[in-house]
C-alpha cells in the first residue's frame, strides 16, 4: 500500500500551520462563547485523527467511489430539505445523533468526485457535449444548496468547481465570455437593487444586500457588520486581550452576532488587534500557498485538482468571511475554515486536508508551471 509513498515529503509546515490555526479559534471561540470551546477542542483532536488516518489512505483508491461520493452529496443535500431543521427560514442542519451541517461534507465529496470526473475529461473539456454534461451535473448540488437556502455556500461550491475546470484545460475564450456577461450583470443588478421601490429581489437575501448598500436606511439588518466594524477598529495594534472583561468591548456588550461562527474575524480583531488578524490571514494564505505548491507536485491531474479544490475551498470562503464581517460584501453567513466553531465544518475539511497530504506523500519532483 506504501509502495509509492515518500515519507520525507510529508509536509509537516502544513500540518502545524493547520493545527496552529485551530488553536488559534478555539481560544477565539473560548473568549466568545465558552460553552462551545470544549467541543470544538474534541473536534480539532478528532480532525487531527482524520486527518492522519486519511493521510496514509491511496487517494487513488479514494477516487474508485467516485459515483457514490456525487450520489451521497445530493442524497444529503436532499435529506436536510426534507428533514433538516428550520432555523430563521433556512434549513441547513439535520440531526443524525449529533447535529450535521450536510453542505460542509457536500464540498468534500464534489471535489473528490469532479477531480475524477474532470481526469476523465481532460483532453475534451471544451467539447459541447462534456461541458453540458459538466454543467448537468454541478447543477443539481447547487440548485439543492441554494433551496435551503444558502447563497454563500452556493457561490463557493461553483467557485471550487469553476476554477478546477480552468485547470483541467477550459478554453480561455469560455471563460472570457463567461466573465464578460457576469461581472456586468452582477454590475446592474446592484445598481437595480440600489433604487427606491426595487422588486427584484425579495426576502432576507434582498434585504441583506439592500442593508450594505444602504446601512443607514436599514439599521435592524445593517448593525450586525456595522457592530463588527466597530470592534475590529477598537481593538487597534494589540486589541484587547482574549477573555477580557473590558466595560467598552463590543462582544461583552453582545453585540456582536455568531460572535463564535460567522463573526469570529471581527472578535479576534477586537481582543487580538490588527496583530492577531494578520496573523490569521497569514496563516491562511501560508496554507493555501502550501496546498498549491503539493498540486504543482502531484504525480497526476487527478491529484492536482483534489489540491486545488481545496486550496479554492480554504482561500476563497475565508476571503468572503473576512470580506463579510469586514463590511466590503453583503452579509452571508459562511464560517471562516479552521477558526469558526462548528465540528461539521472542521472535521470535514481536516477529511479533505488528509487527503491532499497523501497527493503529497506520492509527489514528484517538478519545476513546471502550476496550471
Amino acid at each position: 500500500m506504501f509502495h509509492n509513498y515518500k515519507f520525507k515529503n510529508l509536509d509537516f509546515k502544513l500540518i502545524i500551520a493547520i493545527i496552529a490555526l485551530t488553536i488559534i479559534g478555539v481560544l477565539i471561540i473560548g473568549s466568545a462563547n465558552q460553552s462551545n470551546q470544549q467541543k470544538q477542542i474534541i473536534g480539532m483532536i478528532l480532525g487531527v485523527v482524520v486527518m492522519g488516518v486519511m493521510a496514509l489512505v491511496d487517494y487513488d483508491f479514494i477516487l474508485h467511489f467516485h459515483w457514490i461520493f456525487y450520489a451521497f452529496a445530493n442524497a444529503l443535500l436532499i435529506s436536510v430539505l426534507l428533514a433538516g431543521d428550520d432555523a430563521g427560514g433556512a434549513k441547513r442542519w439535520i440531526e443524525v445523533g449529533i447535529r450535521f451541517q450536510p453542505s460542509e461534507a457536500g464540498k468534500i465529496l464534489l471535489i473528490l468526485f469532479f477531480a475524477w470526473f474532470l481526469m476523465m475529461h481532460e483532453d475534451d473539456i471544451n467539447k459541447p457535449k462534456v461541458l453540458a454534461l459538466t454543467i448537468a451535473l454541478s447543477a443539481l448540488p447547487l440548485i439543492l444548496i441554494q433551496k435551503e437556502p444558502d447563497l454563500s455556500t452556493t457561490i463557493v461550491t461553483m467557485m471550487i468547481i469553476c476554477v478546477m475546470m480552468f485547470v483541467v484545460g477550459l478554453s480561455y475564450k469560455i471563460v472570457a465570455i463567461v466573465l464578460g456577461v457576469s461581472v456586468p450583470s452582477i454590475g446592474l443588478l446592484l445598481f437595480l437593487v440600489s433604487r427606491q421601490g426595487q422588486t427584484i429581489l425579495q426576502g432576507y437575501q434582498g434585504i441583506r444586500i439592500l442593508a450594505w448598500l444602504h446601512p443607514e436606511d436599514y439599521p435592524e439588518s445593517s448593525y450586525q457588520q456595522q457592530n463588527s466594524i466597530m470592534a475590529i477598529g477598537s481593538g487597534q495594534f494589540f486589541g484587547k486581550g482574549l477573555g477580557n472583561d473590558a466595560f467598552d468591548s463590543v462582544k461583552n456588550g453582545n453585540y456582536i452576532s455568531e460572535p463564535h461562527t460567522d463573526f469570529i474575524f471581527a472578535v479576534a480583531g477586537e481582543e487580538m488587534g490588527f496583530l492577531g488578524t494578520v496573523l490569521i490571514i497569514a496563516l491562511i494564505f501560508f496554507i493555501t500557498i502550501e496546498i498549491l505548491l503539493i498540486a504543482k507536485r502531484a504525480k497526476d491531474i487527478a491529484g492536482k485538482l483534489i489540491c486545488i479544490g481545496m486550496a479554492t475551498l480554504i482561500g476563497f470562503q475565508s476571503f468572503v468571511n473576512i470580506c463579510v464581517v469586514t463590511g466590503l460584501m453583503p452579509n452571508t453567513g459562511i464560517p471562516l475554515p479552521f477558526v469558526s466553531y462548528g465540528l461539521t465544518s472542521l472535521v470535514t475539511i481536516y477529511f479533505g486536508m488528509g487527503i491532499v497530504l497523501n497527493v503529497g506523500l506520492q509527489s514528484k519532483n517538478v519545476n513546471g508551471r502550476l496550471f
